[in-house]
Protein backbone atom coordinates (compact mmCIF):
# COMPACT_ATOMS: atom_id res chain seq x y z
CA UNK A 1 0.00 0.00 0.00
CA UNK A 2 3.02 2.56 0.66
CA UNK A 3 4.08 1.96 -2.29
CA UNK A 4 0.98 2.51 -4.39
CA UNK A 5 0.75 5.89 -2.64
CA UNK A 6 4.67 6.71 -3.56
CA UNK A 7 3.09 5.63 -7.19
CA UNK A 8 -0.02 8.24 -6.85
CA UNK A 9 2.06 10.71 -5.58
CA UNK A 10 4.91 10.71 -8.01
CA UNK A 11 2.36 10.49 -11.16
CA UNK A 12 0.51 13.44 -10.00
CA UNK A 13 4.23 15.38 -9.31
CA UNK A 14 5.20 13.71 -13.31
CA UNK A 15 1.93 15.38 -14.11
CA UNK A 16 2.50 19.09 -13.34
CA UNK A 17 5.55 20.01 -14.99
CA UNK A 18 7.72 22.23 -13.94
CA UNK A 19 4.58 22.92 -11.22
CA UNK A 20 5.88 21.76 -7.60
CA UNK A 21 4.52 24.63 -6.10
CA UNK A 22 1.22 23.79 -6.51
CA UNK A 23 1.82 20.08 -4.57
CA UNK A 24 4.20 21.44 -2.16
CA UNK A 25 2.02 24.60 -1.15
CA UNK A 26 -1.61 24.42 -2.43
CA UNK A 27 -0.73 27.50 -5.11
CA UNK A 28 -2.74 28.66 -8.17
CA UNK A 29 -1.61 29.37 -11.64
CA UNK A 30 -1.93 32.53 -10.61
CA UNK A 31 0.67 32.63 -7.85
CA UNK A 32 2.85 31.14 -10.27
CA UNK A 33 2.83 33.04 -12.98
CA UNK A 34 4.18 35.71 -10.53
CA UNK A 35 7.49 33.79 -10.38
CA UNK A 36 6.87 32.52 -13.65
CA UNK A 37 10.11 33.93 -16.05
CA UNK A 38 7.86 33.39 -19.24
CA UNK A 39 5.76 36.43 -19.87
CA UNK A 40 2.17 35.54 -19.73
CA UNK A 41 1.74 35.56 -23.69
CA UNK A 42 4.34 33.41 -23.84
CA UNK A 43 2.81 30.78 -21.26
CA UNK A 44 -0.30 30.76 -22.82
CA UNK A 45 1.24 30.00 -26.09
CA UNK A 46 3.17 27.22 -24.61
CA UNK A 47 -0.14 25.76 -23.85
CA UNK A 48 -1.67 26.31 -26.99
CA UNK A 49 1.22 24.75 -28.93
CA UNK A 50 1.82 21.76 -26.62
CA UNK A 51 -2.12 21.06 -27.26
CA UNK A 52 -2.39 21.71 -30.90
CA UNK A 53 1.09 19.31 -31.67
CA UNK A 54 -0.43 16.65 -29.53
CA UNK A 55 -3.67 17.23 -31.73
CA UNK A 56 -1.89 16.91 -34.84
CA UNK A 57 0.22 14.30 -34.17
CA UNK A 58 -2.19 11.95 -32.70
CA UNK A 59 -4.53 12.41 -35.68
CA UNK A 60 -1.64 11.34 -37.91
CA UNK A 61 0.41 8.49 -36.37
CA UNK A 62 -2.34 7.16 -34.38
CA UNK A 63 -1.58 4.44 -32.40
CA UNK A 64 2.12 3.84 -33.84
CA UNK A 65 3.87 6.13 -31.28
CA UNK A 66 4.27 7.60 -27.89
CA UNK A 67 4.88 11.41 -28.35
CA UNK A 68 5.25 13.99 -25.71
CA UNK A 69 5.60 17.63 -26.88
CA UNK A 70 6.61 20.23 -23.59
CA UNK A 71 6.78 23.82 -24.95
CA UNK A 72 8.74 26.62 -22.68
CA UNK A 73 8.93 30.22 -23.83
CA UNK A 74 8.01 28.80 -27.29
CA UNK A 75 11.37 26.02 -27.36
CA UNK A 76 9.60 22.87 -27.75
CA UNK A 77 11.42 19.51 -26.51
CA UNK A 78 9.83 16.41 -27.90
CA UNK A 79 10.35 12.85 -26.39
CA UNK A 80 9.41 9.51 -26.32
CA UNK A 81 9.27 6.78 -29.38
CA UNK A 82 8.46 6.49 -33.23
CA UNK A 83 8.25 3.02 -35.06
CA UNK A 84 10.94 4.57 -37.49
CA UNK A 85 12.89 7.38 -38.42
CA UNK A 86 10.33 8.92 -41.38
CA UNK A 87 8.19 9.30 -38.43
CA UNK A 88 10.60 10.78 -36.13
CA UNK A 89 11.23 13.42 -39.18
CA UNK A 90 7.06 13.73 -39.39
CA UNK A 91 6.37 14.90 -35.88
CA UNK A 92 9.39 17.07 -35.50
CA UNK A 93 7.83 18.62 -38.91
CA UNK A 94 4.49 19.38 -37.81
CA UNK A 95 5.73 20.67 -34.50
CA UNK A 96 8.02 22.92 -36.61
CA UNK A 97 4.84 24.18 -38.32
CA UNK A 98 2.86 25.10 -35.87
CA UNK A 99 2.64 28.91 -35.56
CA UNK A 100 4.56 30.66 -32.62
CA UNK A 101 7.62 27.87 -32.29
CA UNK A 102 11.13 29.24 -31.62
CA UNK A 103 12.78 26.02 -31.99
CA UNK A 104 12.54 21.75 -31.57
CA UNK A 105 14.63 19.73 -29.88
CA UNK A 106 13.91 16.38 -31.11
CA UNK A 107 14.62 14.05 -28.68
CA UNK A 108 12.36 11.30 -30.09
CA UNK A 109 13.74 7.58 -29.77
CA UNK A 110 13.48 5.49 -33.10
CA UNK A 111 12.00 2.22 -30.44
CA UNK A 112 9.52 0.24 -30.12
CA UNK A 113 6.53 1.76 -27.08
CA UNK A 114 7.89 1.67 -23.77
CA UNK A 115 5.20 0.10 -21.39
CA UNK A 116 3.39 1.46 -18.21
CA UNK A 117 6.36 0.18 -16.45
CA UNK A 118 8.82 2.39 -17.19
CA UNK A 119 6.47 5.03 -17.91
CA UNK A 120 5.54 5.07 -13.57
CA UNK A 121 9.03 4.80 -13.16
CA UNK A 122 9.75 8.02 -15.50
CA UNK A 123 7.03 9.58 -13.02
CA UNK A 124 8.47 8.67 -10.18
CA UNK A 125 12.26 9.67 -11.10
CA UNK A 126 10.66 13.10 -12.24
CA UNK A 127 8.68 13.51 -8.83
CA UNK A 128 12.05 12.86 -7.16
CA UNK A 129 13.87 15.72 -8.90
CA UNK A 130 10.96 17.93 -8.28
CA UNK A 131 11.37 17.19 -4.96
CA UNK A 132 15.42 17.46 -4.91
CA UNK A 133 14.79 20.90 -6.41
CA UNK A 134 12.98 22.40 -3.89
CA UNK A 135 14.99 21.17 -0.82
CA UNK A 136 18.19 22.07 -2.08
CA UNK A 137 16.96 26.05 -2.22
CA UNK A 138 19.91 26.39 -4.41
CA UNK A 139 17.25 28.18 -7.20
CA UNK A 140 13.69 28.49 -7.51
CA UNK A 141 12.49 25.07 -8.06
CA UNK A 142 9.63 26.25 -10.53
CA UNK A 143 11.92 28.31 -13.02
CA UNK A 144 13.07 24.47 -14.16
CA UNK A 145 10.55 22.12 -16.02
CA UNK A 146 11.57 18.65 -15.66
CA UNK A 147 10.61 15.95 -18.37
CA UNK A 148 11.29 12.03 -17.94
CA UNK A 149 11.70 9.89 -20.91
CA UNK A 150 12.93 5.97 -20.64
CA UNK A 151 15.24 7.35 -17.59
CA UNK A 152 16.52 10.21 -19.18
CA UNK A 153 15.69 13.20 -18.13
CA UNK A 154 15.28 16.31 -19.67
CA UNK A 155 15.52 20.20 -18.05
CA UNK A 156 13.84 23.35 -19.54
CA UNK A 157 13.52 26.70 -18.71
CA UNK A 158 14.67 30.41 -18.62
CA UNK A 159 17.77 30.19 -16.54
CA UNK A 160 21.30 31.21 -15.64
CA UNK A 161 23.97 29.25 -15.84
CA UNK A 162 25.16 28.94 -12.38
CA UNK A 163 21.03 27.56 -12.36
CA UNK A 164 21.66 25.44 -14.66
CA UNK A 165 24.60 23.68 -13.28
CA UNK A 166 22.84 23.01 -9.90
CA UNK A 167 19.84 21.33 -12.05
CA UNK A 168 22.03 19.39 -13.46
CA UNK A 169 23.80 18.00 -10.91
CA UNK A 170 21.06 17.59 -8.85
CA UNK A 171 19.43 15.50 -11.27
CA UNK A 172 22.29 13.50 -12.12
CA UNK A 173 22.30 12.16 -8.62
CA UNK A 174 18.79 11.24 -8.64
CA UNK A 175 18.03 7.45 -8.07
CA UNK A 176 17.04 5.96 -11.28
CA UNK A 177 18.66 8.78 -13.92
CA UNK A 178 20.18 7.41 -16.78
CA UNK A 179 21.06 10.55 -18.35
CA UNK A 180 20.32 14.35 -18.28
CA UNK A 181 19.78 16.13 -21.49
CA UNK A 182 19.83 20.43 -20.57
CA UNK A 183 17.31 22.11 -23.19
CA UNK A 184 17.60 25.27 -20.97
CA UNK A 185 17.25 28.82 -22.84
CA UNK A 186 20.08 30.96 -20.71
CA UNK A 187 19.98 34.83 -19.47
CA UNK A 188 23.13 35.25 -19.27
Amino acid sequence: MRYLNYFLLATILGTLQGCPAVVATGVGTGALMASDRRTTGSYIEDEGIEDKAANQISTKYKNTTHVNVTSFNRHVLITGEAPNEETKTGIAQIVAGIPNVKAVSNELAVSGLTGITSRGSDSIITGDVKLRFLNSKVFQADHVKVVTENGTVFLMGLVYHKEAEAATEIASTTGGVQRVVKVFEYLD
